[in-house]
């Protein structure tokens, strides 16, 4: 990678990862970086939208309001944000799902078994609503124990 950006009075260079730029480094990015350097933070902010490249970015946009980037990196946090949330959503609508189908209920009779009615499951199963961290243990709890009880039943059967 070519890059016209210097550090001055750190350890540290342009070369190295961004994760491991100390805050003057990311600061000397904003300030006086290039399209490169910008994409290079806008990588790492994209694997960890919360992480210390992102809080640092925008502690340094907003120490220092760099004409025509404070919106661009602001932008790039915020999509970041975005799509791992998205992602996240659709993550615990897979787990939902895959609680309803492992229990071997149907979507009323487990939607009464966590307590809730079967169009509020109908939206977590979905991603449109994300349950709470409680209702999620209830809904692991109630599959868990409605396959024992299949599987129990099963073998009686047999």
């Amino acid at each position: 990678m070519i890059t016209t950006l210097k550090f001055r009075n750190i350890d540290a260079s342009p070369d190295d990862p961004v994760e491991t730029w100390p805050f003057e480094g990311i600061l000397a990015a904003v300030e006086r970086g290039a399209l490169p350097d910008w994409r290079r933070l806008a990588a790492a902010i994209r694997a960890d939208p919360w992480g210390p490249v992102a809080h640092q970015v925008l502690e340094a946009i907003h120490l220092s309001h760099p004409y025509g980037t404070t919106e661009l990196l602001e932008g790039v946090v915020a999509r970041a944000r975005e799509l791992a949330a998205d992602s996240e959503r659709a993550d615990v609508a897979s787990e939902v799902r895959g609680f309803v189908a492992r229990s071997g209920l149907s979507k009323q009779d487990f939607a009464e078994r966590i307590g809730t009615s079967r169009s509020r499951l109908s939206t977590y199963m979905s991603g449109k609503v994300v349950p709470s961290a409680t209702l999620m243990v209830r809904m692991r709890r109630v599959a868990l124990h409605a396959s024992e009880m299949t599987t129990n039943a099963d073998f009686r059967d047999g």
